[in-house]
């Protein structure tokens, strides 16, 4: 049986979409996450696009997550949905990368993943954990509200990764919560 695995980091670990056989929680090296990618599509619009997250090269860097197995008729139309999503829609390109399965004794698998990089329209690049708050605070689109898409990572991180300090993602989780608690007491 013919078999790919491909990694993901951001809304692909709570909502992938396509059919998979299995999966595994580990990390990917070399790599940061980081909310400098625009989304004019599934977590902002054309006019205020949202922030979603790619990865950074950072060699001293360990971005945890899931590696999904698509296994023969999964594989084409996984691809070609992600092909969709990510690349056409998304601003991100393919690339192949050596994946980390959590566990003992467990063999490094290599996975497909989607990385926005910084010539892509649609990337946003560095701001403040504030800026990018508010910005998140603010946006929407067909997926829903970009708000979701944060909390739902931090939660991801909390509940499969509990020891692993994702420092970027939970500063800005906090920056989020204050804005959201400002608003509410209006």
């Amino acid at each position: 049986m013919d078999s790919h695995w491909i990694f993901g980091y951001g809304s692909l670990v709570w909502r992938p979409n396509f059919d998979y056989r299995s999966r595994k929680l580990g990390f990917i090296q070399g790599y940061k996450r980081r909310f400098w990618q625009g989304d004019d599509f599934h977590r902002g619009d054309k006019d205020k696009p949202g922030r979603v997250v790619t990865l950074v090269e950072d060699q001293e860097a360990h971005t945890w997550g899931f590696a999904f197995e698509v296994v023969d008729h999964q594989m084409e139309e996984s691809l070609q949905y992600l092909n969709q999503r990510e690349v056409i829609q998304g601003g991100y390109m393919r690339e192949m990368v050596e994946f980390f399965p959590e566990g003992n004794n467990q063999e490094p698998l290599m996975t497909i993943v989607y990385i926005a990089t910084s010539d892509n329209p649609l990337y946003l690049g560095p701001a403040s954990n504030q800026e990018i708050a508010t910005q998140v605070a603010t946006c929407s689109g067909n997926a829903g509200h970009n708000i979701e898409y944060l909390v739902r990572l931090a939660e991801f991180m909390r509940l499969h990764c509990p020891d692993v300090e994702d420092e970027h993602l939970f500063s800005i989780e906090a920056a989020l919560s204050s804005i959201v608690q400002k608003s509410n007491k209006k």
